[in-house]
């Protein structure tokens, strides 16, 4: 079965031509292009964009615009992303990291998308033709989505008030365990007064972690603090089970990890 490659010069043409039955959209590649190699028949036709906006990085007053087809490798080298970095490099190795996109992320099935859990924490927006919404709401509703990302934006976040863990077998291009990240605010003591943390392969897509946060309200990040945290951390859950990991492991070692990251 042939497949075919559109490209098109506007997000608007791209949309109309997503439309159609058996069309995906093409951005970085590294999961739409191994699946047509792999077999899959359900995609006829793929879709690309050339419109510039779509790779352009934009940071002013403390808060940043990211294209969709910015790469993870080009936000690792951007010198007021820093905060991002972690979570950028955490996608697998140097070659695809240069082809990894900010909204192929948004899309990528658990275990991949390690950095839409981080997204995710940070309370970003997603970004289409005809509006935005929280990432939350995109991520809920992705599967039955038709319309092309153009950007994603969310507020830095202050030092120290960010964390973010990947847990794989192979360092430091494995495929993830489980993904975590966290953004905590605190008062000059120390004491939680925010929390958003989010996970990876705890289901399908990147989730929240509504309960531990709630338990991290008013305490401090000490070993005795945060065990609430940490006891409810796997409420809601349904973690994936593939090759790499059981849902069950996953499930066994998440407040572990949850538990590191608090600490650190």
């Amino acid at each position: 079965m042939s497949l075919a490659l559109q490209t098109f010069s506007t997000v608007k043409d791209a949309n109309a031509a997503l439309q159609a039955s058996g069309t995906r959209y093409l951005g970085g590649g590294t999961l739409v292009v191994r699946a047509a190699n792999e077999g899959d028949v359900s995609v006829s036709s793929l879709v690309r964009v050339t419109e510039p906006s779509l790779s352009a990085v934009s940071v002013s007053g403390g808060k940043a615009r990211l294209g969709a087809s910015v790469t993870m490798a080009a936000i690792t080298r951007h010198p007021e992303l820093a905060a991002l970095a972690p979570a950028a490099r955490a996608v697998g190795g140097p070659a695809i990291r240069n082809m990894a996109t900010v909204g192929g992320n948004l899309f990528a099935p658990a275990p991949y998308g390690d950095f839409a859990v981080a997204l995710l924490a940070l309370n970003a927006t997603v970004a289409v033709e005809d509006g935005e919404m929280p990432v939350e709401t995109f991520l809920a509703g992705r599967d039955t989505s038709r319309a092309v990302v153009t950007a994603v934006s969310l507020s830095l976040p202050e030092a120290e008030s960010f964390r973010f863990l990947k847990v794989s077998r192979v360092k430091p291009k494995g495929v993830s365990v489980l993904s975590i990240a966290a953004l905590l605010q605190r008062t000059a003591d120390g004491t939680v007064t925010s929390a958003r943390i989010a996970h990876g392969c705890m289901a399908d897509r990147s989730m929240r972690a509504k309960a531990a946060e709630k338990a991290l309200l008013g305490c401090k990040l000490t070993p005795e603090e945060i065990a609430p945290a940490l006891a409810v951390a796997g409420e809601d859950i349904t973690p994936i089970t593939d090759p790499i990991a059981s849902a069950w492991y996953r499930a066994e070692v998440l407040p572990v990890h949850l538990g590191r990251l608090l600490l650190s």
